[in-house]
Parts: C-alpha cells; structure tokens; sequence
C-alpha cells in the first residue's frame, strides 16, 4: 500500500463524455494551475477528480464503472482522495452516496467554486477565458453557451445542464484571442444548441454577430460549427458561412428522426416537410457545405414503417456526415411516460442498416473527390501516415485524410494542399501538392 503523499499532491482530471464536459475539464484545470497546483489530464495523481456523463446507458455505465475503478483504487491505497463532478452526479447525486458511499465528494455541474474549494483552490473570477487545452494544441473547443431551454422529450440535458445561458461575446473574443496565443488555429463552436445562443442576453439570435467578432480574430483559420437546432436557425449564420473563408463550410445539425408524428412526439418543434425545407435552405445558399446530423432510432412509437420512411429519407437526402444511436428510455424525461415499445435487438439492427447505408453514401461522395486538391490540417502521425482533415472534417467524429510519410514531412497542427489519390468510406488518401 502506498503512503499518503507529504508534499505536493497531484491532481488527476479525468474526463468522461462530450466535448463540453472537455471544456469544463480544461477550465477546472486552469483554475487550479492558477493556484499553484500541480494538474494532470488522465494520468497519475493522488487525488483524481472524474468528469462524468449521465446523457444515455451507455455514458452512465462508462462513468460508473470509472468512479467504481478509482475507489477500488483508494480502497488499495493507490490515490488518496476521489472526487466526482459532472453531468451524472448532477443527476443522480442522492443514488451515487448512497450506492458507491467511499467516493469523498460528489459535485454537480455548476459547483466549479465548491469543487475547488475542496482541492485547497479559490475560484478566480478574473481567469476568463484561462484554460488547460487539452485536445491537440492547434485545435479547441470554445463552448458559447450552457444548459438549454429546448424540449425535446427524449433529453436529460436540462436536467444536468439546466437552462440556456449565453457567454457575453466579449468574452468569447478573449478567450479565442487567448488560445490563438497558444498556437491554436482552429476554434470548434459548442453549445447544447448554437442557434438559441445570444436570446438570454442579447434578447435576440446572435450567432452571427459572434462569428463576425471571431474571424477577426488573429491567427485563428478555421472556425467550425456543432451542434445547431433545426428549429429557428439564423439564416444570417449561412451568409457569414458562405462569405467568411474563416468559417468552415461545415455545421452539425442533430435532426434525430423525419417522421412527423415521431418529431411531434419528440417535442422538436419541426416536420418532415420543414426538416427538408431547412436542408434545401442550405444547399441553396451554401453549396459546398458538409452537412453532419445526427439521428435516434427506437424512439416510442417507431414503427417499421417510420423507420423505412427515415431510412429512405437518408437515402435520399445524402449527408456527408451521420451518426445514429438506439433510443434510451430516460427517467424523469416526458417521453418516460411512452413505452418503451421497440425492443433493443431491433434499435440496435435499425442502428447498423442506417449505419451501413450511410458508408454506402460516403464511400461514393469520397470518390467523387478523387483528383481534387484541399487545404488540410494535420493532427497527427499514425504509424506510416499523417493523419489530416479537410474543412469538411471535425477531429475524432469525421473523415480523415492519410498521407504516406516515406517521402514527405508535414509539420502537426500545420496547413498543406493535399491532392486525393484514392478514397474508402470514412477515409481519403492524397499527396502533398
């Protein structure tokens, strides 16, 4: 067993889930480095602190399991003290003291002064935007706002998350200013919904204004959009993506179903005729723009024949990007009242038809790309390759672009003009221009 640490405690951040549980983790890691404590990202340390999810089943076993893992830990005399904050303690902070009782704190997820607090740091107000990155230094998250006011009935975001509120663009300015200081060249937008940001504050959509204060911003290339609603998009966005060569012709639109009584049930305020208008919209005003969504198969009510009419829809609308999960039955949601009617073998057979339609519709959009040059940032080297990205791609959850590095060198985080040789589905070869 290992003895209690006298000097220095290390702390470990651990962090479970979305991008902007990332985010909290870098913020609550620049708050504690101000105070002089010595942080480290999913490595060792005595006292470890876990950022948990608590959106689906799956996300909430991952994160017990973790905090499981490090008592077990604490119990060996491995760390001395486990703390855990996030989106899951949030939620069910009563069941976890009295299920998994050895864990010394559990925090929600706005008690970042409370936390700190309990790690011997103040919480410094002046630190805006000061952060511990810990994505690859030439990228970032920068999340505009918290919480939502949407009321999609499938979604235990509020509950976690609580209501939308908006960051103060000046804010955001210093904060993007700050990171390109750092080296970072592409900033990714992230809020529980984009669209609705800037209505708490600004009594009006302001997405717009804000992208026009960050592409001014010095040193900053790449400006990329996530998580988008469907409902009340500010078509002033689509402009600004078509005009700014800053902002990627790029945005993630979870659209989750298109028949119209499975949206109504949903409470997403939209139809299929609206969903397809809204899609048109985009083609129409920005031609080149990879359109990345995001769908939920199950859901109360899915029929077989509402399932076909999705898939035929996926089919024919031909998104660049998709991903598409099994409906988890959420308590305290108001669809929790719904029976969960679709049993989880044919979710999850659902799940990979649309999966293996959509390699179908990639694989053919990449060939068509097959002879074209494209400006693309690097993340990192893979075995015998670069690993790269066009506009059209975020890190981690999109395409990529390989390189053979025997006989060229492309600098991490750089831009280069790559010309595409050959394509898979989720993956483009290409050579250095």
């Amino acid at each position: 067993m290992r003895t209690k640490s006298v000097g220095k405690k290390k702390i470990n951040i651990v962090t479970l889930g979305c991008s902007k549980n990332v985010y909290d983790s870098e913020v609550l890691m620049g708050q504690l480095q101000a105070n002089g404590k010595e942080v480290v990202h999913e490595d060792k340390g005595d006292i470890v602190v876990i950022n948990t999810c608590g959106f689906i089943d799956n996300a909430k076993e991952e994160s017990i399991n973790t905090i499981l893992e490090f008592v077990e830990a604490k119990n060996r005399g491995e760390v001395e003290q486990v703390f855990v904050t996030g989106c899951l303690s949030e939620r069910y902070k009563p069941d976890l003291i009295r299920e998994i009782p050895d864990v010394d704190q559990y925090f929600g997820t706005r008690d970042l002064p409370l936390l700190l607090k309990h790690l011997g740091a103040d919480y410094k107000h002046e630190l805006v935007g000061e952060r511990m990155v810990t994505t690859p230094r030439h990228y970032a998250y920068l999340k505009i706002s918290e919480g939502c006011d949407r009321p999609c009935s499938f979604c235990a975001i509020p509950l976690m998350r609580g209501g939308n509120i908006s960051t103060p663009i000046e804010n955001l300015v210093i904060e993007a200013e700050k990171l390109a200081k750092k080296g970072v060249k592409e900033l990714i937008l992230i809020a529980q919904d984009l669209t609705y940001y800037g209505l708490d504050i600004y009594k009006k959509r302001a997405l717009g204004d804000l992208l026009l204060r960050l592409v001014k911003v010095e040193g900053i290339e790449w400006i990329r959009l996530h998580y988008a609603f469907p409902t009340g998009f500010p078509e002033d966005v689509l402009e600004i993506i078509k005009n700014e060569p800053k902002v990627c012709n790029y945005i993630d639109i979870p659209l989750q179903h298109i028949n119209s009584d499975l949206l109504k049930a949903m409470k997403r305020g939209t139809s299929h005729e609206k969903t397809n208008a809204l899609l048109a919209k985009f083609r129409q005003m920005v031609p080149d723009m990879a359109i990345r969504t995001t769908l939920i198969v199950g859901f109360p009510g899915e029929t077989e024949e509402r399932f076909q009419e999705m898939k035929e829809w996926v089919r024919e609308q031909r998104f660049d990007r998709l991903g598409c999960f099994t409906y988890s039955h959420e308590e305290n949601t108001t669809a929790f009242v719904l029976e969960d009617d679709v049993p989880q073998e044919v979710k999850e057979a659902r799940v990979e038809e649309i999966m293996e339609l959509q390699s179908q519709i990639s694989w053919e959009k990449n060939q068509e790309r097959i002879g074209k040059t494209y400006r693309c940032i690097f993340d990192r080297k893979e075995g015998n390759y670069f690993v790269g990205r066009t506009e059209f791609d975020s890190p981690d959850v999109d395409n990529t672009v390989l390189v053979a590095a025997e006989n060229v060198y492309l600098s991490i985080g750089e831009f280069a003009d790559i010309k595409i040789t050959a394509a898979e589905e989720f993956d483009l070869y290409g050579e250095l221009v």
